[in-house]
């Protein structure tokens, strides 16, 4: 079955930077878009960014264009999230998972890991 795990979460200060790692198995990995979401307390899962199976076409939510970038190693079913300038409002679970499309919704994603743990400080 497809597994999906999340690695790389932390604390951090205002201003720095973390990359998170997800780790896939169970599927066709690089034929696979691969989403990163994200979902703060009291708050709906939100879309953060995607990557195509190539590689070739990213995507990523207005917020954190410029400051986080989303890549994929298809050799080790592993995509990443490189998060620079991190702000508070960053502070969330962070999720990846794989779609056959690029989707923005997570009601169109199945599949999702345990998460990890962001929380950005002042």
């Amino acid at each position: 079955q497809v597994q999906l795990v999340e690695s790389g979460g932390g604390l951090v200060q205002a201003g720095g930077s973390l990359r998170l790692s997800c780790a896939a198995s169970g599927l066709a990995f690089s034929f696979y878009y691969m989403a990163w979401f994200r979902q703060a307390p009291g708050k709906e899962r939100e879309f953060v960014a995607s990557i195509s199976g190539s590689g070739d076409n990213l995507y990523y939510t207005n917020s954190v264009k410029g400051r986080f970038t989303v890549s994929r190693d298809n050799a080790k079913n592993t995509v990443y999230l490189q998060m620079n300038s991190l702000k508070l409002e960053d502070t969330a679970v962070y999720y990846c998972a794989p779609s056959n499309w690029q989707r923005v919704h997570h009601e169109d994603y199945t599949y999702w890991g345990q998460g990890t743990q962001v929380t950005v400080s002042s």
